[in-house]
């Protein structure tokens, strides 16, 4: 009984962790109100997730808003992009769908396509940015090619967004811990993947807490 009320048992440590998943949610939550900033916040929610939630480094909510701080510019302009992207393309998609006969057929196809390429480059963006340093045309393109060069976890990632996202449409209240809940499990692979790029640590990487990545 003793052991039980021991604060380092199981029980409490996955208690711990229960809520700090909450408590990312949340801020994470926050700072998409001005839904311009959702690319900066969910970069620094896999930030904060990873490094303070499955390494136990540092404290959660600190980390998040350094990591909000410091790629500030880079995703909020590629959440911008995107956000122009999936509207472009769900405006197109919308209109093959009033088109009858093979052309309707062919266009709706493309941009039904394209809409699963850029879910699949969205899955890999924002944790890329959280992890290296890199610009937004090298982001995007290193994106496109871990998206596409291991397609089975991207596929992976995609059933953990939809069950994820299923889940909180059946149950709102799970909204208070889905997003990071989903952070957390698709990290396990998305580290994964990221670890076959990753070059021995320079001390100014080392020291600065980021990893240094670049794409032949």
């Amino acid at each position: 009984m003793g052991n039980f009320f021991n604060m380092d048992n199981g029980f409490f440590t996955a208690l711990g962790k229960f809520v700090d998943l909450i408590i990312i949610s949340l801020v994470w939550l926050i700072l998409c109100i001005p839904v311009v900033t959702i690319g900066p916040a969910t970069t620094s929610l896999y930030y904060a997730v990873v490094k303070v939630i499955r390494r136990e480094r540092g404290y959660l909510v600190r980390e998040f808003f350094h990591s909000f701080k410091t790629n500030f510019k880079t995703g909020l302009i590629a959440g911008i992009i995107l956000t122009v992207l999936f509207a472009v393309l769900v405006f197109d998609r919308k209109f093959a769908t009033t088109m009858t006969g093979n052309q309707g057929f062919i266009l709706l196809s493309i941009f039904n396509a394209m809409i699963f390429l850029l879910i699949c480059v969205t899955l890999y963006l924002f944790p890329l940015l959280s992890r290296f340093t890199m610009g937004i045309k090298q982001l995007f393109k290193t994106a496109v090619f871990m998206a596409m060069k291991h397609l089975p976890t991207t596929i992976l990632l995609i059933i953990i967004f939809a069950a994820i996202s299923l889940g909180t449409y059946i149950m709102p209240i799970a909204i208070l811990i889905s997003p990071a809940l989903c952070i957390l499990l698709e990290s396990f692979l998305l580290e994964r993947v990221f670890k076959k790029y990753m070059p021995e640590k320079s001390e100014e990487a080392e020291s600065s807490g980021r990893d240094e990545w670049y794409l032949e």
